[in-house]
């Protein structure tokens, strides 16, 4: 037995980021949707981990370690602040036209 929750279908844009740190590449697809309080959901490529993040929460880099699993807290620190200039800046903000 179960209950649903939600089953929605919209339109949604979603963009393709790569970048780079110093040592290890990132592929990202970013989509932007009207649910989750409007924030983005990322799915990394490498590793297939999804994750809901506004650039608010891109400030926690100890929270972006544990998303992706990144020993060093220097590449942490920079893909925080990828995320940071990538993002909406709030879980508010609508960033697609319909």
């Amino acid at each position: 037995m179960y209950e649903r929750l939600y089953d929605d279908m919209e339109r949604v844009n979603v963009r393709f980021i790569g970048m780079t740190t110093e040592n290890t590449r990132y592929d990202f697809g970013i989509m932007y949707t009207n649910l989750f309080f409007g924030k983005p959901l990322i799915t990394c490529m490498q590793t297939g981990r999804s994750f809901l993040m506004c650039a608010e929460d891109a400030e926690d880099v100890e929270h972006i370690q544990r998303l992706l699993k990144i020993q060093d807290s220097t590449e942490a620190t920079a893909i925080s602040e990828f995320f940071k200039v990538t993002l909406p800046l709030t879980s508010t903000e609508v960033q697609y036209n319909e």
